[in-house]
């Protein structure tokens, strides 16, 4: 790897709502996860101290774990790679090296409870992502099955709903068919490693690209950021569940009345806190490390 002169970024490639990405070259990307948070796929004006730290610390975690279901993008965190990379310490504990890949533009939402937008959803029409469910279904049951509900990656604005004959028809019924079945099945590895250690994960979304032509997983993975982390202390099916992801935050903003359109209301110190503390809990009970 070419080593970085002077303790700048390399040139940024792409910024996302909460990641931002470097040209390493030689096919490798820096990917930063920021402290920015976004909410109802708007970027808060807040940002949430050391958030990214702990993204960047799950998601390598993660990245391991279910390496034997899928390739990964996944390298290295920034910090190990210390010597090569000449950046900012609090830079690179945010970071993590990986390889380029080409983007596929479906966010790959998987759901193995009812809740959000999906129990808005069920309560008006009795499906969840235009699939018919059961009868008498309360706010947090679980599904029979886990549901692929993918939704369009939008830069701006909010991803909307896609049916699977439109996934078919932006990758082909082939890839389509990957997308789901490898998407259900690294949610069902990372539900059941993780109730293990007191966590529920409810619903999640994977993004992936392609690396010469093989499926790959990319971007974050199980992070309170993506996922909806509950307590498996306090679950119980007919309430909002006890959690440490950032549905503290949702529920702050909709008490403000917020339309969920730009700009976002700034968040007080204790709601910041609280989130806080919230992401470091997840760190630490799924992975068992601090926050580094």
């Amino acid at each position: 790897m070419t080593t970085l002169r002077e303790s700048t970024l390399p040139d940024l490639i792409h910024r996302g709502k909460v990641r931002d990405t470097h040209d390493l070259g030689e096919g490798l990307l820096l990917m930063v996860a920021t402290d920015r948070l976004s909410a109802f796929d708007v970027v808060l004006p807040t940002s949430i101290p050391d958030k990214g730290a702990v993204l960047n610390q799950v998601s390598a975690f993660w990245f391991h774990k279910t390496s034997h279901i899928v390739p990964n993008h996944f390298i290295s965190l920034a910090t190990e790679k210390a010597d090569n990379l000449d950046i900012p310490h609090e830079v690179a504990r945010r970071a993590m090296v990986v390889r380029r890949a080409e983007r596929i533009d479906v966010e790959c939402v998987v759901r193995g409870y009812i809740t959000g937008s999906a129990w808005s959803e069920y309560r008006k029409e009795g499906t969840v992502g235009g699939q018919p469910m059961p009868q008498g279904m309360q706010e947090g049951d679980k599904f029979p099955e886990p549901l692929f509900t993918p939704t369009t990656k939008a830069e701006v604005g909010h991803d909307e709903a896609m049916t699977m004959s439109e996934v078919e028809d932006m990758v082909g019924a082939e890839t389509a068919a990957a997308l789901s079945e490898t998407t259900k099945s690294v949610y069902a590895f990372a539900h059941d490693l993780a109730i293990g250690k007191g966590i529920i994960i409810a619903d999640t979304k994977l993004e992936f690209g392609t690396i010469d032509g093989d499926l790959t997983l990319i971007d974050e993975l199980l992070t309170p950021d993506s996922s909806r982390f509950w307590d498996q202390v306090g679950y119980a099916p007919g309430k909002s569940q006890p959690n440490f992801d950032k549905q503290f935050v949702r529920d702050w903003l909709n008490e403000q009345g917020w339309d969920h359109e730009p700009p976002a209301p700034e968040l007080p110190d204790d709601v910041v806190n609280r989130t806080r503390q919230r992401y470091e809990e997840a760190l630490q009970k799924l992975t068992g490390a601090k926050l580094a």
